[in-house]
């Protein structure tokens, strides 16, 4: 009997779980080999912290995504969990679709890269130069303009479109079908991400209120624009239910769900490309920084069927005016 139930409880770990504790063990260890003690990343909000305190700073933030997990499975505890794969193609139709947007994805993201270095800037990923961590050269107001638009219509617009002639608002997880549990997610969510975004990074508290004013509001819409529409649209609204639909296990979307969200940061602003060492330990970060974040949408969207609730609770205000608020009134010279 203690053998069955040993058998049963190690069937019951998801082999997705089991890689996905495997690849962030295999990351770090190769990210401690290739650093050699040093992150040559330009990072100067974080470039004042020691070595061992950059390299758990991704663990320390996934240790908080789980938590915050337990807050929504809390909140979410006595509604109905949307069936979402009932919301997605029959197989082999996702499958195509899925390769589809996937395909459309990566030339987005080689367009934006061309793009950027043709016109003298740096490369465009979902992330603006600067986002977060700050940079030693910010953007110029045309760069981080043009990085907006760029992704909006690439990533967002014109996905949803062709997505939208033939599935629904709530097929693509655009709409609420418990308006008062999301909005409460959304607020207690918001919440305990704003504050912990605060104490990491309180470069907004040295704004000025005329500062602040006016810098807020143009960071919800240059980042609402250039990141937090793309990635609700392209990763929640369309690829996360045929993930689920694909696998038929939410363990699996909700880490596909990260990967992805991770592999739309590829050429981050503090990357370093210059060897192949650099380069592999950048990628190996951009994974480490982002697959966490990227997890946490997906599990609360799979929650709720909202993927409104995690662009407004945990992407357009925390931390992309909490945090970025300060980067913006510099780029466009807000005094």
């Amino acid at each position: 009997m203690v053998v069955e139930a040993q058998a049963t409880k190690r069937r019951a770990i998801s082999p997705w779980v089991l890689a996905g504790v495997a690849g962030w063990l295999a990351l770090n260890a190769l990210a401690l080999l290739l650093s050699g003690g040093v992150l040559p990343f330009d990072r100067p909000a974080l470039a004042g912290l020691p070595f061992a305190a950059q390299m758990s700073f991704p663990t320390v933030g996934l240790a908080e995504i789980f938590a915050l997990m337990g807050v929504v499975f809390w909140m979410t505890r006595r509604r109905a969990i949307p069936d979402m794969a009932a919301s997605a193609p029959d197989r082999a139709r996702a499958a195509r679709e899925t390769a589809l947007v996937i395909a459309w994805a990566l030339a987005g993201q080689a367009g934006g890269w061309a793009l950027g270095r043709l016109l003298g800037q740096r490369a465009f990923s979902f992330h603006l130069a600067g986002t977060l961590v700050g940079c030693t050269i910010p953007p110029t107001p045309g760069e981080a303009l043009l990085w907006a638009g760029y992704n909006f219509t690439v990533f967002a617009l014109a996905p949803y479109l062709w997505f939208r002639r033939r599935y629904s608002p709530s097929e693509l997880n655009l709409r609420s079908s418990a308006w008062r549990n999301d909005l409460a997610i959304i607020l207690v969510i918001g919440v305990i991400e704003t504050a912990s975004e605060l104490l990491a990074f309180p470069g907004i508290f040295k704004l000025t209120a005329h500062q602040l004013a006016l810098a807020g509001p143009l960071a919800f819409g240059l980042f609402g624009l250039g990141t937090v529409l793309p990635t609700m649209v392209l990763i929640y609204a369309i690829l996360l239910p045929r993930y689920l639909r694909l696998t038929g296990s939410v363990p699996a979307a909700v880490l596909l769900g990260g990967l992805s969200y991770a592999a739309m940061h590829l050429v981050e602003g503090w990357s370093n490309f210059s060897s192949p060492r650099e380069a592999a330990l950048s990628l190996s970060f951009v994974v480490l920084t982002y697959v966490g974040p990227g997890m946490f949408k997906s599990y609360v969207t799979l929650r709720t069927g909202n993927a409104w609730i995690h662009a407004i609770a945990y992407h357009a205000i925390a931390p992309h005016v909490v945090v970025d608020a300060p980067l913006v009134a510099k780029v466009f010279a807000i005094r």
